[in-house]
């Protein structure tokens, strides 16, 4: 192997090396301490970090720390749903959905909202129609409190104090001390719920799915319109909700087979 293929295959390596540590860290970091951590010169780090920014795989925020870019947010997007799980994800949705009765889905975080990820529809007349590439607010949605108080609560506090908290709805809390109190709730019983506060006259509930560091990666939720199914009726369900999150983790997690 010459030496210019050799230093070729090893900043590609790095390049990996940069998106993988961005991916994982539980903070962002600065390019300094990115090239510290993967032991790289540090002129190093910060022009693969500009190269990565240029392309649109990472960004850099006001505060100078290293995020994941809009292409890396996709690319990890279309991994997780044309990926070798799709089908068993859609079977266990299909399962809990006919067990429920109501519409049953997966939202993950983008950015300050959420993303409706995957989904089942119920065959009822009376449909509440979010479809999937949706996206909902954080701070008056199931899913969305759910994200929120996974967050640490200092992070989780300063998310609050940036989000515009709108009455969208007539239950939407848009106090930050009352919604941060639900978020305390919500944080030490693993179950979010949505009491109309998004939509007049809809409920919902969500329940974590996790990796297997136990970090959140998706909400798993259902929602219904209370004409047909009141906020008590869809929480008679958190078993079925929590065996179904517990399935998807399962499928999630198990290594590719050989």
């Amino acid at each position: 192997m010459t030496t210019t293929r050799r230093e070729k295959g090893s900043s590609i390596l790095r390049v990996l090396e940069i998106i993988e540590a961005v991916a994982n860290s539980s903070k962002p970091m600065t390019p300094t301490e990115l090239a510290k951590q993967l032991d790289i010169p540090k002129a190093t780090g910060h022009r693969l970090v500009q190269m990565l920014e240029k392309e649109g795989f990472l960004q850099t925020n006001m505060r100078g720390f290293v995020i994941p870019g809009a292409r890396l947010h996709q690319a990890a997007l279309g991994i997780i749903y044309a990926g070798r799980y799709k089908a068993q994800r859609r079977a266990i949705l299909e399962d809990l959905s006919q067990q429920i009765g109501e519409t049953c889905g997966l939202a993950i975080p983008d950015g300050t909202e959420m993303l409706y990820f995957d989904r089942v529809q119920t065959n009822w007349p009376l449909q509440i129609n979010l479809p999937i590439g949706s996206h909902t607010p954080t701070w008056c949605t199931a899913s969305g409190k759910l994200y929120l108080a996974n967050l640490p609560p200092a992070q989780r506090k300063l998310m609050i104090e940036r989000l515009p908290l709108q009455q969208l709805s007539r239950n939407t809390l848009t106090d930050p001390a009352e919604l941060l109190d639900e978020l305390d709730h919500v944080a030490e019983h693993g179950i979010a719920v949505d009491n109309e506060e998004f939509i007049d006259g809809m409920v919902a509930c969500a329940v974590p799915v996790t990796d297997a560091q136990g970090r959140l990666i998706a909400c798993l939720f259902t929602h219904a319109p209370v004409i047909r199914c009141s906020l008590n009726d869809l929480l008679a369900f958190e078993p079925q909700l929590r065996e179904a999150a517990h399935q998807l983790e399962q499928v999630i997690r198990v290594p590719a087979q050989s």
